[in-house]
C-alpha cells in the first residue's frame, strides 16, 4: 500500500521532494565538513564565524542542483551517468565554497570546501540508493505480482531481474542455470538452482511463469530447453535478443513467446560478406518505402555499410517520421547523414527531384502494396503503385544514370493467383525492359518468401490470437510457404545489389516450404500452451480453418524456370535469367494498364493480366 501511494505521486511532486532533500544536504554536508576538520561534533562557534557561507552556498547550490537536473534523476534509473552528474555538482560546490571564502575573507580552513564536496557527493548517492532500496522493499511486500523464475543467470538474466523488480506485474523468485558452478550462489539477490531442482520449486514458490533469458543460446539447445520446460504446467516465455534487451526500454514488455528465427524450421543463412560493405561504402543510397518492414531494416543495415548518405523515401508521414527518429541517434554516432523525404513513387517529378537534389547513386526499391486481400479488392491502386510506381523510379534511375537499382519482389509473382503477385510480376517485366534500353545502370530483382515478423505476416497475427486465448486462424490445412526473417530479407537485397550484372533475379535458398498449420502449432507450444484437440476438447488454444482468401495459393514458387539458375559467389543465393517481354509488348502493357486506371476499369485490368502475366490463374480450392 505504501509503495502504491509513492508510485501514485505526480512527477512534479517527486521532483520537488528530491530537490528539497538535495538542497538540505548542502548545509548538512557543510556542517559535517566543519565537524570533521575540527574534530568535534559541536563546532558552533567556528560555524558562527562563517554563517554567511552556509547561506550563500545553500542558495547557490540549489541553483546548481536545478541546472544539472539532479532532481530529475529517476531512482529506478540511477546509474554511473547519474553519479557523474552528482560528482560534477559536488566539484562545483567545493569550488564555489573556496571562492566565497576567499572573497569574504572567512576564517574557515581551505580544506572545508573540499570536505563539503565529498560529503555532498556521498550523501546524495546514499539518499538515492536508500530510496531505491526502500521502494524495492515495499514492492516485495505488496501487490499481486506474478511469481516468475528466470532461466539463465548471465548478463541477460541479471538485466531482466533488475527490470522485473521495477515492474508491477512480475516478481523474480530465483534463477535456473545449466552452469553447475553457479548452483547455490546468490546472483543479483536471487539464488541460483540447477534445472533438476525446477520441478520441486515451482509449486512451493508459486511460480506462474518461466522466462528464458539466454539470448546467446544456440537454436538447437534453446529448442531442447523449451521442450523440457513445456513439461511443467507453467507458461514459458523467451527473451528475444541482446539488441532488444540492451536497449533498456520495455524489457518486461519485450518478452515474447517466440522469436521469428524459431519458426524457420532451418538454420538462419549467414549473409555477411565483404561485397556488401564494398558496394555501398561511400555511396548515396535511396530506399523507397523506407518506413515499411523491409525498407526500415534495409536502412538499419545500411548504417553498417558506411554509405555517404541514406535517403529515406516514403509516402506515409508517420512511417517516415518513425524510421527517421529511430535512425537519427545511430546516424549521429556513425557520422552518416540520414535524410527523410516525403513522396509517392508514382510522382515522377518528386522522384526525379529527390534523386537529383541528393545526388543518389543506388536505389533500393521496397515501396509496394503487398497485402494480398487488400490489393485484390483495390486492384487499380495496387497496379498504379506496384507497376507504374516501379516504372517511374526505374526510369528516373536510368535517366540519372545511377549505379544500381534493386527491386524488392515476391515469390507470389511466380505464376500468380492474385492481383498483388501479378502486379509485382509486371513490375519485374518493367525493370527487365528498362535494362534493355539502359546499360549505365545495373537493374536487378530480389524475390522473397514470407517474411516473418513483417507487417501482415503470420507471426504478429498468431501472437495476438494466442494472447487473446484463440482461436488461431489458418486458411487451409495444406497451405505451405517459404519463410525468411526480416534481417535475412534485407541482407539479400543488399547482396543482390553487390552481385547484380543486369536483369537478373536473386532468390535465397530457404530450404523446404513449411505448412502454416505447423507454424501455428509450434507457436502455441512455445507459448507454454497446448493445442486444443478438436475431438476431446482437451487443450488451450484452438486452431480454426477459415478457408482460402481471394487470390491465395496453396503453395508458392520462387522461380518461373528452374533451368535458368546460375551460380553466385554465395552458395545460398541463386541467380536466374528469366524470359521477358519485348520492348513493344511492355510498352503496350503499360498503355493498356494506364488506360485501365484512367477509366477505372477493373475488368480491363484483369484481362490485361491474364494476357501478359505468364501463368496467372484464379485458383479454386475447397476448404478442408
Amino acid at each position: 500500500m505504501a509503495n502504491h501511494s509513492i508510485q501514485n505521486l505526480s512527477r512534479a511532486t517527486k521532483r520537488a521532494i528530491l530537490m528539497t532533500v538535495d538542497t538540505l544536504l548542502i548545509p548538512v554536508s557543510l556542517y559535517c565538513a566543519f565537524a570533521l576538520r575540527y574534530g568535534t561534533a559541536t563546532p558552533w562557534d567556528l560555524i558562527g564565524e562563517s554563517s554567511i557561507l552556509f547561506v550563500v552556498i545553500t542558495l547557490w547550490g540549489g541553483g546548481i542542483i536545478w541546472l544539472l537536473r539532479l532532481h530529475r534523476i529517476k531512482l529506478n534509473a540511477f546509474d554511473t551517468h547519474s553519479m557523474s552528474n552528482i560528482g560534477v555538482a559536488a566539484l562545483i560546490l567545493a569550488g564555489s565554497a573556496m571562492i566565497v571564502s576567499y572573497l569574504l575573507n572567512l576564517s574557515a580552513p581551505r580544506s572545508v570546501p573540499v570536505l563539503l564536496g565529498l560529503f555532498f557527493c556521498l550523501f546524495a548517492v546514499v539518499v538515492r540508493v536508500g530510496g531505491l532500496g526502500l521502494m524495492r522493499w515495499l514492492a516485495e511486500r505488496g501487490g499481486n505480482r506474478k511469481a516468475v523464475a528466470i532461466y539463465g543467470a548471465g548478463a541477460a538474466g541479471i538485466q531482466l531481474a533488475a527490470a522485473l523488480r521495477q515492474a508491477a506485474e512480475a516478481r523474480p523468485m530465483f534463477f535456473v542455470d545449466d552452469n553447475p558452478n553457479l548452483h547455490g550462489l546468490v546472483v543479483a539477490g536471487l539464488r541460483v538452482y540447477g534445472p533438476d531442482k525446477l520441478d520441486s520449486l515451482i509449486g512451493p514458490r508459486g511460480i506462474e511463469q518461466i522466462l528464458l533469458a539466454v539470448p546467446s543460446m544456440t537454436k538447437e539447445r534453446r529448442d531442447e530447453v523449451l521442450q523440457t520446460l513445456s513439461g511443467n504446467d507453467v507458461e514459458v516465455r523467451v527473451l528475444p535478443s541482446y539488441v532488444e534487451l540492451m536497449s533498456g526500454a520495455g524489457l518486461v514488455e519485450s518478452l515474447r513467446t517466440v522469436a521469428p528465427d524459431q519458426l524457420l524450421g532451418r538454420d538462419k543463412v549467414a549473409l555477411d560478406t565483404p561485397e556488401i560493405a564494398k558496394t555501398y561504402a561511400g555511396r548515396v543510397v535511396m530506399v523507397t518505402g523506407a518506413g515499411g518492414s523491409i525498407g526500415s531494416e534495409l536502412c538499419r543495415q545500411l548504417l553498417d555499410c558506411n554509405p555517404a548518405r541514406i535517403i529515406l523515401f516514403e509516402q506515409g508521414e508517420f512511417q517516415l517520421y518513425s524510421i527517421d527518429q529511430e535512425l537519427q541517434a545511430e546516424a549521429k554516432l556513425t557520422g552518416i547523414p540520414v535524410v527523410a523525404r516525403l513522396g509517392s513513387v508514382t510522382n515522377k517529378a518528386r522522384v526525379a527531384g529527390v534523386i537529383a537534389e541528393e545526388g543518389v547513386e543506388i536505389i533500393l526499391h521496397a515501396a509496394a502494396y503487398k497485402h494480398v486481400p487488400l490489393v485484390e479488392e483495390n486492384e487499380l491502386e495496387g497496379a498504379r503503385n506496384n507497376v507504374l510506381g516501379t516504372k517511374v523510379v526505374a526510369e528516373a534511375a536510368a535517366a540519372a544514370k545511377l549505379e544500381r537499382f534493386i527491386l524488392v519482389s515476391t515469390d507470389k509473382a511466380v505464376r500468380p493467383t492474385n492481383i498483388m503477385g501479378a502486379t509485382k510480376r509486371m513490375a519485374e517485366l518493367v525493370v527487365q525492359d528498362t535494362q534493355t534500353r539502359n546499360h549505365d545502370t545495373k537493374f536487378a530483382m530480389v524475390r522473397f518468401g514470407n517474411v516473418l515478423g513483417s507487417s501482415g505476416s503470420v507471426l504478429p497475427l498468431f501472437q495476438k490470437q494466442i494472447a487473446r486465448g484463440g482461436p488461431v486462424t489458418v486458411t487451409h490445412k495444406d497451405v505451405t510457404r517459404f519463410f525468411m526473417t526480416i534481417p535475412e530479407a534485407a541482407r539479400l537485397v543488399l547482396l543482390a545489389g553487390a552481385y547484380a550484372t543486369g536483369s537478373d533475379v536473386f532468390v535465397l535458398d530457404m530450404g523446404e516450404p513449411q505448412k502454416i498449420v505447423d507454424i501455428a502449432e509450434r507457436m502455441i507450444t512455445l507459448s507454454g500452451r497446448k493445442v486444443k484437440d478438436p475431438v476431446t476438447g482437451v487443450g488451450d488454444i484452438e486452431i480454426k480453418v477459415t478457408g482460402l482468401r481471394p487470390g491465395e495459393k496453396l503453395y508458392e514458387e520462387l522461380l518461373i524456370d528452374d533451368d535458368s539458375l546460375l551460380p553466385t559467389p554465395h552458395a545460398k543465393i541463386l541467380r536466374a535469367q528469366e524470359a521477358m517481354l519485348s520492348q513493344v509488348e511492355v510498352a503496350s502493357m503499360i498503355r493498356e494498364l494506364e488506360g485501365s486506371i484512367d477509366k477505372a476499369d477493373t475488368d480491363r485490368l484483369r484481362r490485361l493480366i491474364e494476357c501478359r502475366v505468364d501463368g496467372y490463374h484464379v485458383q479454386q480450392v475447397e476448404v478442408s
